[in-house]
């Protein structure tokens, strides 16, 4: 073998096991967003956990996908599905699980529960219970960007029940008027709340809605995280730019019921089932095993290490305390004195 031959074996080499790292981390990010889910479910049902809780189990790629190409300095405003946007922006499993069982270690203090996770030092805004209510708040922060010059982007995602109401518009509008670094994101899982696409919008082309409003959209398979990965960074390169907003409708699947208050009657079964054979996780596994040589081995050490950080998690949560009564109102009204 020549030198030249030599060489490029070992930049495939090193190539191919550049690619194996990044899709580990991948698939160790959704699973660990999978695992973190199921653990609500049996502490929601222990009665550990109060309030509306809603899952995104079956949207693991997108959390991962987008929030793995943003940089630490982007803004990134979440819907109340986030506990996997959350995770995936790097807030410890610690402090979401803290928040859940309204502790203080919380990272909104105990006083958002699930649907309010912040966390300002990483520019996490948001956990917005108001369904399209984080969409003025991402074009504010994408505003003050542009005005800094500094290069950042806000990002919003947002389910596709939020093109019935107003504020989606009105942020679109603005948004590409005042060409803002803004990237918004719509995970559409075919449901508002337990209302199928079809009987609620008369185009069911998001991205070509959005389109209309002058922006560079378009839609992706949202149950692949190397799609979704790809198409978040183009997008983000866009607005970087200059070009303006963009628009991705990430078409995704929630496996479980809007909430877990919700009896999921609307759904067919069948339809269910259907959309776990395209399992985010599943997928990413095969073609691992396919193309990296992946093997059973490496996914079990995988699954014991995420079982190992949520039961550390989860053994610290449980140790802080509540906030104390006399405390509850602060925070509500400002202390200081008027002009």
């Amino acid at each position: 073998m020549t030198a030249r031959k030599r060489a490029h074996a070992r930049r495939s080499a090193d190539h191919a096991g550049e690619r194996t790292g990044h899709r580990h981390e991948l698939l160790r990010e959704m699973v660990r967003i999978r695992r973190f889910e199921e653990l609500c479910v049996e502490l929601y049902s222990a009665g550990e956990i109060r309030g509306f809780v809603h899952l995104c189990i079956g949207e693991e790629a997108v959390s991962v996908g987008v929030l793995g190409a943003l940089t630490q300095d982007d803004a990134v405003v979440t819907t109340y599905r986030e506990h996997g946007h959350a995770l995936a922006r790097g807030i410890p499993a610690e402090a979401v699980l803290a928040e859940m069982l309204g502790r203080i270690t919380g990272c909104s203090r105990g006083r958002g529960g699930s649907m309010h996770l912040f966390d300002t030092g990483r520019r996490f805004y948001g956990g917005h219970g108001i369904v399209a209510g984080g969409l003025p708040v991402a074009a504010g922060l994408a505003l003050a960007d542009r005005l800094r010059h500094d290069g950042q982007l806000a990002c919003c995602l947002f389910g596709d029940g939020a093109f019935a109401e107003g504020e989606f518009h009105e942020t679109a509008n603005l948004a590409a008027l005042w060409e803002l670094p803004l990237l918004l994101v719509c995970e559409n899982n075919l449901y508002a709340m337990g209302t199928p696409l079809a009987r609620e919008h008369a185009q069911i082309d998001l991205a070509a809605r959005a389109a209309s409003y002058g922006m560079v959209a378009w839609a992706v398979d949202g149950m692949d995280v190397l799609a979704v990965e790809r198409a978040t960074r183009r997008a983000a390169a866009l607005v970087r730019e200059g070009h303006g907003p963009c628009f991705l409708e990430l078409r995704t699947y929630r496996f479980r019921a809007h909430s877990m208050y919700d009896p999921d009657l609307y759904r067919d079964k069948a339809e269910v089932e259907r959309w776990k054979h395209r399992d985010p996780i599943t997928a990413l596994v095969r073609r691992m095993q396919t193309e990296d040589g992946y093997d059973d081995d490496a996914l079990a050490l995988l699954e014991k290490g995420v079982a190992d950080e949520l039961d550390r998690a989860l053994e610290k949560a449980r140790e802080g305390a509540p906030e104390p009564v006399e405390d509850l109102l602060r925070f509500v009204h400002s202390h200081r004195e008027a002009p």
